[in-house]
């Protein structure tokens, strides 16, 4: 049934076709989301990934009116985490940049594209800074990491046609970006965000609750965010990416073999 659910079938579906009540399939799928997002802490989150270009969206949920925001490595395809909320706000990108920043291997250089929202530069250049001690009394200085660099892609709309697209390196070196990008992606080699656009389509399929026209929207956020984490950890460990010819946590040297939906499930974190 959860292996159902991680390929877009609707609740109802398996309702009506193993005769389960709709309360236990949703409350397993919490308890598997769950179970899948603390999988998500532990190893995707304290995996040190190499992860060289980062891209960043949200994307508004029709029927429940909040936001879904996600980040992804590029050169693995790895989902690195998600966050859900009624706001599109500073809030709901620090979450998914506090994130990114502990499963960032040190020192390496990192790529952040993302979209216009201001949001983005300001909460990831506040992240990504570490104290210099000195010997002086007082709080540390805190200083933007040296090989962080950030880039926008903004989309200008007349009504509801798109316009133009603007493409702009709004922190580091120009020089360094294209760089990385060309380093990480197999194909579109200029500034964009084509590749977190890509995986949220790929929510979107998977995530009956995402579709813009559904009778089975998500009641509460903690039900959207645990279908979140459950797809999203299927994707990483169990799904072979069609480009890769592997998947995400193999691509990024997270796991030595492809995991089955019922090695996800049984596998313990750690408590800490």
């Amino acid at each position: 049934m959860l292996t159902l659910l991680a390929g877009g079938c609707p609740p109802q579906a398996i309702v009506f076709a193993f005769g389960i009540d709709e309360r236990t399939v949703v409350e397993w799928q919490v308890k598997a989301g769950q179970h899948a997002k603390q999988v998500q802490e532990q190893v995707v989150c304290h995996g040190q990934v190499d992860l060289g270009q980062v891209q960043a969206d949200e994307l508004y949920v029709q029927g429940t009116k909040v936001w879904m925001a996600t980040a992804m490595c590029v050169f693995s395809r790895l989902f690195l985490w998600g966050a859900v909320s009624a706001h599109r706000d500073e809030n709901l990108i620090e979450q998914i940049i506090q994130h990114v920043r502990a499963a960032a291997q040190r020192p390496v250089p990192i790529l952040f594209a993302v979209d216009g929202l201001r949001t983005y530069v300001t909460t990831i250049l506040k992240v990504f800074r570490d104290p210099v001690h000195t010997a002086r009394r007082g709080r540390p200085h805190l200083v933007v990491w040296a090989d962080l660099h950030i880039v926008q892609v903004v989309k200008h709309r007349v009504g509801q046609r798109l316009d133009s697209i603007e493409r702009r390196v709004v922190h580091g070196c120009q020089h360094t970006a294209e760089a990385i990008m060309q380093a990480t992606q197999v194909e579109l080699g200029v500034i964009n965000t084509a590749y977190i656009e890509r995986l949220n389509a790929t929510f979107r399929t998977w995530m009956p609750t995402l579709f813009r026209r559904t009778r089975a929207p998500a009641r509460q956020v903690s039900h959207l965010e645990a279908a979140m984490f459950w797809m999203g950890s299927v994707y990483n460990f169990c799904r072979i990416h069609r480009t890769l010819a592997t998947t995400p946590a193999l691509a990024a040297d997270l796991t030595n073999h492809v995991w089955t939906v019922n090695e996800l499930l049984r596998f313990r974190p750690r408590r800490v």
